[in-house]
């Protein structure tokens, strides 16, 4: 259960950040509900998940790095905006880092 908490927690961010860049500056004012309400949402959650015992390292890199690659992939397909390689072999990158530090916390 712990892990579909930080899952929602990273899409909620994600959200937000994505309705951040659809606010256009808070201008269009339909878009400031969904970016507060989100951030907001997304730590209660990382709070949870951080009651519930995961370490901080643990949960903070993942939603980090889950969160950016996600919005750099969303922001190409709602937002058209660019995706080039080394931003692509940055996320596999950010991927690969994912994996070690929920590999490390194990064998930890």
């Amino acid at each position: 259960m712990t892990w579909v908490l930080l899952m929602a927690a990273i899409v909620l961010e994600v959200t937000a950040t994505l309705s951040l860049k659809a606010s256009d500056g808070f201008t269009r004012r339909r878009w400031i509900a969904p970016v507060v309400l989100g951030y907001l949402a997304s730590f209660g959650l990382i709070a949870v998940v951080l009651a519930r015992g995961m370490a901080v390292g643990v949960v903070y890199g993942i939603w980090v790095a889950c969160g950016v690659a996600l919005t750099a992939v969303l922001g190409r397909v709602v937002f058209g905006e660019p995706l080039t390689r080394a931003m692509r072999f940055g996320i596999a990158l950010i991927i690969g880092g994912v994996l070690l530090i929920e590999l490390g916390s194990v064998a930890g």
